[in-house]
């Protein structure tokens, strides 16, 4: 027999009123039918608001932050070369809809712009090729010397898709359910949605990688800067930035959609001083490829963390 539990996500909040702030994000999250993560933080002051922000949960596109951060600091240490060219001969079974994943003859970019399309168009082709120059182990190594130990990197890109295919024999719909029917289990079919054996963070250490960035307080300043640039130009506008939209605000930040995760992290930073890091990890308990209600409530929770957290 399958026994109803009553979701009571743990809160993460500077003081009370923060922490009611958080517990009204928590329950819009819960009535729309989604599990997830939560964590805004102040980077100057560091008060912040949260739940559950020590939940590992597959990143999905959001590695591509971590790895372009090791990728700019081997550049900024003259070990890789942003200009070399890199040449992407399309194979059957490409990973993802955008940039070079999409391409159907072969092309060649240099390092920096495969950077540039990986982060602003989330192209999970060019995240490969990155990876193709900086193996998984030297990224996984990097994040542990820098003392990240919220952050897992264990495959490429392409994997999450192999996986997905294998279990559902190509049928994304079937592996959609599968995502579904497992996150309710926690026996998962997929592996890559297995926080054992996916790429994984927590709300917590992926603010804490956004603060050490915008600090320039990891790695070397040249690659945090351009880190910082490139999450700017990100040209997705349907989840955080859908409610922060003004002359006075800036957002720059990465989404991550697999099946049923719908991600974002970013900071938003205003023209008064503010400076707001903000991790929002989902797992939706549908069975739909679109759900704009989701990523809305996204949105909303970011304006009202921000709002909060603000000087």
């Amino acid at each position: 027999m399958t026994v109803e539990t009553t979701y009571a996500p743990a809160h993460a909040a500077s003081d009370s009123i923060l922490r009611d702030v958080a517990d009204g994000i928590a329950r819009e999250w819960d009535a729309l039918g989604v599990r997830g993560s939560f964590l805004a933080r102040n980077i100057d002051t560091g008060e912040q608001l949260g739940f559950d922000v020590e939940v590992p949960v597959p990143l999905a596109s959001v590695v591509k932050v971590p790895l372009a951060l090791v990728v700019l600091d081997r550049i900024a240490a003259g070990e890789l070369d942003a200009a070399r060219p890199v040449t992407f001969v399309p194979s059957p079974g490409g990973a993802g809809p955008t940039g070079l994943a999409a391409f159907r003859h072969p092309a060649t970019l240099a390092v920096g712009d495969l950077l540039l399309m990986m982060l602003s168009v989330s192209d999970n082709a060019a995240a490969d090729l990155l990876l193709d120059l900086v193996p998984v182990p030297e990224v996984a190594a990097r994040l542990r010397s820098w003392d990240c130990p919220g952050l897992r990197v264990r495959h490429r890109l392409h994997h999450m898709y192999a996986c997905a295919a294998g279990a559902s024999g190509n049928d994304f719909s079937l592996a959609l359910e599968l995502a579904v029917r497992d996150e309710r289990t926690g026996h998962h079919t997929i592996e890559t949605l297995d926080p054992a054996h996916a790429s994984t963070g927590t709300a917590g250490a992926l603010v804490s990688l956004l603060e050490r960035v915008w600090r320039d307080e990891i790695a070397d300043p040249r690659a945090t800067a351009e880190l910082r640039r490139l999450m700017g130009l990100q040209v997705f506008a349907h989840r955080m930035v859908s409610e922060l939209r003004a002359d006075s605000l800036r957002f720059s930040g990465k989404t991550g959609t697999f099946l049923h995760l719908r991600h974002e992290i970013g900071v938003v930073e205003a023209d008064s001083g503010d400076r707001v890091a903000l991790a929002a990890l989902t797992r939706a308990d549908r069975r739909a490829s679109q759900a704009p209600d989701i990523d809305l409530a996204i949105g909303v929770a970011a304006r009202r963390a921000f709002e909060a957290l603000r000087g």
